[in-house]
């Protein structure tokens, strides 16, 4: 079965730059389970690239991934300092600094494109999430 996209959240459009495709995934993260369970990780999975998917795998994977210690911090996070967008072209990147619910504080950059082959060329998405 293909769990992509998950229904009833935001999905990628092409009129978003990248900004607002971290800030989709950001605010979604902040209030996790709303309207429904893993809603914000759902909804950053939507903004996941295929090449991102591929290498997460499937959502249940992917939730498994985002709960675990490296992402915890993004779940209910409840401060996000965002830096400079860097854009390079089709490449962007930014910088975020989130404190999650239990006050651990952790910088992740987020890696963004908006070139690829299929139907979501042209539509900023979610390369990678690294630890700074």
């Amino acid at each position: 079965m293909d769990d992509y996209p998950i229904a009833d959240l935001p999905t990628p459009d092409p009129e978003y730059g990248p900004e607002r495709v971290v800030n989709v995934q950001l605010s979604a993260l902040a209030t996790n389970d709303d309207p429904f369970e893993n809603a914000g990780i759902g909804t950053a999975y939507n903004f996941a690239s295929p090449s991102n998917r591929r290498a997460t795998g499937p959502f249940g994977q992917f939730v498994q991934m985002v709960t675990g210690p490296q992402y915890a911090p993004m779940v209910d996070h409840v401060e996000a300092t965002a830096g400079p967008m860097e854009r390079d072209g089709t490449t962007a990147e930014q910088r975020v600094t989130l404190t999650g619910p239990d006050g651990r504080t952790v910088t992740y950059v987020f890696g963004l494109s908006n070139r690829r082959d299929g139907p979501l060329d042209e539509h900023w998405l979610t390369d990678r999430v690294l630890i700074d």
